[in-house]
């Protein structure tokens, strides 16, 4: 008879002599690998600001306004001084006599001009001065501003406290005047009452006070309350001007001066 050992069997996974058991192990998966592989993840550094320039910039910006700001102070200051010192006032205008030898249609709508005019110009500053450039001188109808002649008036110098007699002929416009503009200046030189005008002077100025010389500006002289009636012969017939009145628009910049 044999005997029958009974062999203890063997221990299965994950069994420990002392009773605890252990977590099985499996192989790596790929994206174990793959993380293992990958570097760490570190954000970027803050980027920084540039403050500094920015800073530079504004201190410009005010900087800048602020000299600006002085200078248009500085200039109205000086401006102020030299109105008080020298109390400028516009020059005064009118127009004498305005004598007409042709005034007529020599076609439908052909203007044939001569008009004599003498203009009175006045300064009344003790210390300032003028000096114009060539004026042109224009010659509207008052109801639709057609112009019925040309002509202009060489420069000349407007000396302290000192009266200038202005003289020059006004000859026919440039081109022919429409139609419907020729048929009513046709109607109204027929007329007994005349025509309505108004003479406009414009020129250039420069204004001398003391020592100080401005720069150059526009001045307008515009006269109206004048009638003109065509003469019927050779003989010119001469405007009434005494309820003309003339008025001056000068514009000039004080803040540009030259020594």
């Amino acid at each position: 008879m044999t005997d029958d050992k009974v062999y203890p069997a063997s221990k299965p996974p994950g069994v420990v002599s002392s009773g605890a058991t252990t977590k099985p192990t499996f192989p790596a998966t790929k994206a174990q690998l793959y993380s293992a592989n990958r570097p760490a993840y570190r954000p970027p550094p803050a980027a920084r600001r540039r403050t500094h320039s920015r800073g530079c910039c504004c201190r410009c910006c005010c900087w800048t306004i602020f000299v600006i700001i002085l200078l248009l102070l500085l200039v109205a200051a000086a401006s102020a001084v030299v109105y008080l010192i020298y109390r400028p006032q516009q020059p005064t205008f009118t127009v004498s006599s305005l004598k007409v030898s042709s005034l007529n249609l020599t076609s439908a709508t052909h203007l044939a001009t001569a008009i004599s005019l003498s203009v009175v110009a006045k300064n009344p500053n003790k210390n300032v001065g003028f000096s114009y450039d060539v004026t042109d001188i224009t010659v509207y109808k008052v109801d639709d501003d057609v112009v019925i002649g040309k002509g202009s008036m060489a420069s000349f110098v407007h000396g302290e406290k000192s009266t200038t007699l202005l003289k020059s002929t006004v000859g026919s416009p440039t081109g022919d005047l429409d139609e419907v503009s020729a048929g009513k200046l046709k109607g109204e030189l027929k007329g007994k009452r005349g025509v309505a005008v108004k003479i406009v002077l414009d020129t250039k100025v420069k204004v001398k006070m003391g020592s100080v010389r401005t720069p150059k500006a526009g001045i307008r002289v515009t006269c109206e309350g004048i009638r003109v009636v065509a003469p019927t012969g050779k003989k010119a017939t001469t405007a009434v001007t005494s309820s003309a009145k003339c008025k001056v628009d000068l514009r000039f910049k004080v803040w540009k001066f030259s020594f």
